[in-house]
């Protein structure tokens, strides 16, 4: 197998492999015995997924979160110095995008490593497809500000560029906020303000609706325990 730090896509929930990722990854992931991981726990968990009969105990691990410090993470390449390949797992869909791994990645790119994405679920791809806004130019912005007076700023800002710059705005929340988000959203941005709000992607439950900011008002459905992406567009 190329020596090579392989991106490896995981399902955005429980959603059976088969729906969201090519067998060509499982013939990828057959051949790698180091990965570097968001959380060891689910990355092992998804290996028994893709084969029940993944040699775990023969596999090294080496967890990337928030907390991994910039040392550490230059020493998880060393495998590949040594013409092993090696496997980046996030959390959910697709490593390196909104994801740690990607100070993995520039590492490797700065070593001349050659980097190999995989095919897989992208909740930003998907939830831009779905929306019916402009797909041409769209910006994401991860989590937005907690404290109100921040929030509402940013979310003027984002919306200014709606109109401004033609460009559709994309953000998330931590799901037990996900009502203070759409709340807020209600309260700030104009009546004609289109929003898309995009939960549970691939998955059984999946909710995607586009309506306008007056449109939504009375019509908001529970979403405090499951992941969404917003969008707002003109």
């Amino acid at each position: 197998m190329e020596t090579a730090l392989y991106l490896l896509p995981v399902t955005l929930g429980d959603t059976p492999l088969r729906n969201v990722l090519p067998s060509y990854n499982s013939d990828v992931i057959g051949g790698i015995r180091h990965f570097i991981v968001e959380n060891v726990r689910t990355a092992r968990r998804f290996l028994r997924q893709v084969d029940p009969q993944f040699d775990i105990d023969g596999s090294c691990f080496y967890e990337l979160n928030k907390h991994t410090s910039p040392q550490d993470i230059s020493t998880f390449l060393q495998p590949l110095y040594d013409g092993k390949p090696m496997g980046v797992i996030s959390e959910a869909g697709c490593p390196a995008v909104a994801d740690p791994g990607a100070d993995v990645v520039a590492i490797a790119q700065r070593k001349g490593i050659k980097v190999v994405p995989l095919v897989g679920p992208s909740s930003i791809i998907l939830s831009v497809m779905a929306s019916g806004f402009n797909g041409q130019s769209f910006a994401f912005h991860g989590y937005l500000p907690i404290k109100p007076d921040e929030r509402t700023r940013k979310l003027r800002q984002l919306e200014q560029r709606i109109y401004n710059e033609n460009e559709t705005q994309l953000f998330i929340e931590t799901p037990y906020r996900n009502g203070k988000m759409i709340e807020d959203i209600l309260k700030t941005c104009r009546p004609q303000t289109k929003l898309c709000v995009a939960a549970n992607l691939t998955c059984s439950d999946e909710f995607v609706q586009t309506r306008t900011i007056k449109e939504w008002r009375g019509k908001v459905p529970e979403l405090s325990k499951i992941p969404c992406i917003f969008l707002l567009y003109k």
